[in-house]
């Protein structure tokens, strides 16, 4: 029932900007931890940045500095606002939401960083 829907992914070039929103609808309870994954040709799935509820956050290194993720827990929302986007982000990023042993997944976003 839980419906997840990332959005915002585009085409940027090196050294610009995007802002990812994943909307968790259909929700009865707030989720622990939300999270942002990228998935690029060729490599796996890798873990790019989460926030639990009380608002505690861990970035993959590649991304420190750049990246900042956020969430709304009364609208059930996470964002991750992508600074300073280099061609090696370029990949899918799909959003996940947890709560107890669910895990909800959205369909992704495409993020293309190119000159």
């Amino acid at each position: 029932q839980v419906q997840v829907v990332e959005s915002g992914g585009g085409l940027v070039q090196p050294g610009g900007s995007l802002r990812l929103s994943c909307v968790a609808s259909g929700s009865r309870f707030n989720f622990y931890k939300m999270a942002w994954y990228r998935r690029a040709p060729g490599n796996q799935r890798e873990l790019v940045a989460s926030i639990t509820y009380s608002g505690n956050t861990e970035y993959a290194d590649s991304v420190k500095g750049r990246f900042t993720i956020s969430r709304d827990n009364a609208k059930n929302t996470v964002y991750l606002q992508m600074n300073s986007l280099e061609p090696e982000d370029t990949a899918v990023y799909y959003c996940n939401c947890n709560r107890l042993a669910y895990n909800y997944w959205g369909q992704g976003t495409q993020v293309t960083v190119s000159s």
